[in-house]
């Protein structure tokens, strides 16, 4: 496997993990960098930049290669309300009906925006669900959302919210700012840092983002070895649980290889860049970067972005999990990170996050996407070797 790229020293045993995450665990193409204290000092890629392609003419995964990566989008999405809050623009303890009149109905009168971004909103699936291209309409979303009345009353419960997500903080974006989420995101903070990320992909740079494609997950062994609970397994096989249901919100699922879909903007899951751009900007998140002289969040909102505010039983994962204000925090299972940590991974491999007592950022991104949602084999095993280094 050819590898590319540099590590710092003390960090070999990160490239270590990522070759064996091809070699053993399934990847085809994929990137991995890691900021220590606004330092790089990881950045390695390999395979191919399609995970379709065969044979010695597929195209290799470029230094600048850009892939989607599903629902760690959410990680970059959360952050500009919390930067419209740090800026006093927006109120987290407001009820979303005093940005969003036509939000006020069917029992979400009483929904704050501090419970949309902790997945306390109510509203993870759609009675009608979407297609493909009423998803990316940038008007469909907000409106199905805003009738859809809530599955519990809100801030009682907590339940992922894979796809009404970004419909929510995307239509409260546009409502604060007059901007989409995407643009406000590309001007005021991937701009000015030079992260190499998009919600909506300009079709310039779609030349260099690689195809995805599904495959079986490889059996795992030893410490990467799980099995899903039988409530879980069972959630997800029922076509009429709430899980299924908001996996479904858009329906038939889209084709993430479609130009049109990637040009889209769904803050939720359609998010595409480099692994580069997804360390970088968590590393922005806890201090200057590289000597750069700017900073995302100030210490106060650096606190507010790992404070818990849903935990335990998860309505829509059937799992325990732990939310901050729009990120995923870790629990006490978690390989590396510290429990001021938070990020957000995507379903099939993609993650991103900070940990403010190590100073340690994050990003990895695929194009080799598994069944995992929450804990892919193969970020779990880059987490467990960073570990090492510490």
């Amino acid at each position: 496997m050819n590898i590319q790229g540099e590590v710092a020293d003390g960090y070999e045993p990160v490239r270590e993990a990522f070759v064996r995450n091809f070699e053993a665990l399934g990847d085809r193409g994929a990137a991995v960098a890691v900021y220590r204290d606004g330092r790089k000092v990881v950045d390695l890629w390999g395979g191919v930049r399609d995970a379709d392609a065969k044979g010695p003419d597929a195209a290799p995964w470029e230094r600048d290669t850009a892939q989607i990566v599903r629902s760690a989008t959410k990680g970059f999405a959360a952050a500009v309300p919390l930067l419209l809050h740090q800026r006093g623009l927006l109120d987290l303890d407001a009820p979303v009906a005093a940005y969003w009149p036509e939000f006020k109905t069917g029992g979400k009168e009483r929904a704050l925006v501090r419970d949309v971004l902790a997945h306390r909103a109510g509203i993870p699936a759609l009675d009608r669900p979407l297609s493909p291209a009423q998803a990316a309409d940038g008007i469909s979303g907000p409106r199905a959302v805003a009738a859809q009345p809530a599955s519990w009353e809100p801030g009682t419960a907590h339940g992922y919210h894979p796809h009404t997500f970004g419909w929510l903080l995307g239509e409260l974006v546009l409502r604060v700012t007059g901007a989409s989420l995407g643009n406000w995101l590309a001007e005021e903070v991937t701009g000015p840092l030079g992260l190499d990320f998009r919600i909506g992909v300009p079709a310039d740079a779609a030349g260099r983002v690689g195809r995805v494609a599904a495959v079986e997950a490889p059996p795992a062994t030893g410490a990467l070895k799980t099995r899903p609970k039988r409530e879980v397994a069972e959630a997800y096989a029922d076509p009429g649980s709430l899980t299924r249901r908001a996996f479904g919100a858009i329906g038939p699922a889209p084709d993430e290889n479609d130009p049109g879909y990637r040009a889209a903007e769904l803050p939720g899951s359609n998010g595409i860049g480099t692994a580069r751009a997804l360390a970088g900007f968590y590393a922005a998140t806890l201090g200057d970067v590289e000597g750069a002289g700017r900073r995302l969040f100030t210490p106060r909102t650096l606190a507010l972005a790992g404070r818990e505010l849903s935990g335990g039983a998860d309505r829509v994962l059937v799992v325990g999990t732990r939310f901050g204000p729009g990120y995923m925090l870790h629990g006490p299972a978690s390989p590396l990170l510290s429990p001021a940590s938070f990020g957000h991974p995507g379903r099939g491999g993609s993650l991103g996050f900070a940990d403010p007592e190590s100073g340690l950022a994050l990003g990895y991104v695929t194009n080799t996407l598994t069944p995992s949602v929450t804990a892919d084999p193969r970020a779990q095993s880059l987490l467990r070797a960073l570990r090492t280094t510490l």
